[in-house]
């Protein structure tokens, strides 16, 4: 199980926003790309080691991506394109944020680590490395199921999740781990949290199909 069967719930606490940034005549595709932004922003507060404001520019990144849907809705503006960009700007956020953790040369975990000819930084980066291969592979499973299945019931304009409620970490675990890793200091915790867990979830969908699909 993920937490992912509550996103319909967290959309509806967003609806006062939704309808708040629908009334200004902002599109879908606008409040997509400001969660990208916003991406970018916490990926260059992280590298710079500005980890509480860089988890509030992830959380903001989160709300936007929550709210899009929603005003796509309320304005009768939704899209095909939107749905796709929708998905690719969350791998790039994720990314990003990722990203930044590793350039930041925050690594607890080389003063834990020890490892004999085996640079610290390489270290660091191999666990980011892993947490971005999670991450991605967590969304790619799906996409895979959609295209060789065939798969194409729509919920609001989108296609449904065959794998809901599959894996035990998603998009929006890695986003609280980040998030709290960021506000409490222990970013690189949750960096390495993120690489194990995403890639076990990752598994868990994996042998999932292998039962599943005939």
């Amino acid at each position: 199980m993920n937490i992912t069967a509550l996103r319909p719930r967290a959309i509806k606490m967003l609806d006062p926003v939704a309808h708040a940034c629908a009334k200004t005549g902002i599109t879908p595709n606008q409040l997509t790309s400001l969660a990208i932004l916003s991406g970018i922003a916490c990926a260059v507060l992280y590298a710079n080691r500005m980890f509480v404001a860089g988890s509030l520019m992830l959380f903001l990144s989160a709300i936007l991506d929550l709210v899009d849907g929603s005003v796509a809705r309320i304005n009768n503006k939704t899209s095909n394109f939107g749905a796709v960009f929708d998905w690719i700007a969350d791998k790039y956020i994720d990314a990003l944020a990722l990203l930044g953790i590793g350039i930041s040369g925050i690594a607890i975990i080389s003063y834990i680590i020890s490892v004999n000819g085996f640079p610290a930084h390489t270290l660091d980066f191999t666990i980011v490395a892993i947490a971005i291969i999670g991450s991605l592979m967590n969304t790619f499973i799906k996409t895979v199921v959609y295209a060789e299945i065939g798969y194409d019931a729509r919920e609001d304009g989108k296609i449904a999740d065959p794998l809901e409620g599959v894996g035990f970490f998603g998009r929006p675990e890695t986003l609280i781990v980040l998030i709290i890793g960021g506000v409490s200091g222990f970013i690189w915790i949750s960096a390495i949290i993120v690489a194990l867990c995403t890639n076990l979830s990752a598994i868990q969908r994996i042998i999932y199909l292998y039962r599943t699909i005939p």
